[in-house]
């Protein structure tokens, strides 16, 4: 087991190359962990877990909305907060999916102009994986299928849950659902994107090393992307288990 733990700071390469049953008992160990801090951390603690939303004003109305909340909370130690004030901005929830050929050993990546990375060291054109914003009635799942083939031009074979995560929960509501798919990337490249949503988005096929290597080395910086990667990393033997060569 302590030999196991030390393996959990290895490169991506290498906790990709591990059994199936490292990545369960990598699960098990992290469930375990987190189960042991958190008894840990509320021992002696008997706080309820309750806010108060007291007033909410909405800042700003375009394509995203900017609410103002005045709310408190329980406390740790006991008690409520005072009433604070927190501006969070309400975009939605999203839908992405990391596109994987099995056959290939290769990932299908998107790159497009991003306004958020302006001033960010690498410029605004990110490596990424598809994805799109959750009209209301529409589920994950029809998103993802739908985006795959709008922005990448892969129509999904398998669709594989991965995990829902907050994305910058201090300051926005969004939540990602995330999933997996395997796809035929023989056929995919080019421009794609919707034109009337001013969408511009180079498909590239990136070999899964090269995509490790890449985010080994800092070169991916999309939050979503790092996350997703990560997943695949653990991921990577159970879907090579469940889709084989091609998903023969």
């Amino acid at each position: 087991k302590s030999k196991i733990k030390q393996n959990l700071t290895a490169e991506p390469t290498r906790i990709a190359s591990q059994t199936g049953f490292f990545c369960s008992f990598f699960r098990k160990i992290l469930t375990n962990d987190y189960q042991l801090l958190k008894m840990s951390s509320r021992k002696g603690l008997e706080m309820k877990y309750t806010h108060e939303i007291i007033d909410k004003t909405t800042c700003y109305q375009g394509f995203f909305r900017l609410e103002r909340y005045r709310l408190r909370h329980n406390l740790f130690a006991g008690g409520q907060s005072a009433i604070l004030t927190r501006e969070c901005l309400e975009r939605g929830h999203a839908a992405a999916v990391l596109l994987f050929d099995p056959a290939l050993d290769s990932l299908v990546m998107i790159e497009q102009f991003r306004v958020g990375a302006m001033e960010a060291p690498d410029g605004p054109w990110l490596l990424e994986f598809v994805a799109g914003i959750m009209e209301e009635g529409e589920s994950p799942e029809a998103v993802v299928r739908r985006e795959a083939v709008e922005e990448a031009g892969c129509e999904i074979q398998e669709l594989v849950p991965a995990l829902r995560f907050l994305l910058s929960p201090g300051g926005c509501s969004e939540e990602i659902y995330l999933f997996c798919a395997r796809v035929d990337a023989r056929s995919a490249g080019g421009i794609h994107g919707l034109v009337h949503e001013g969408e511009d988005i180079h498909v590239r096929v990136v070999a899964v090393s090269e995509a490790l290597r890449l985010l080994e080395k800092g070169k991916i910086t999309n939050a979503t992307a790092i996350i997703a990667l990560q997943w695949f990393a653990l991921h990577r033997d159970f879907l090579l288990a469940r889709w084989g060569n091609g998903g023969d």
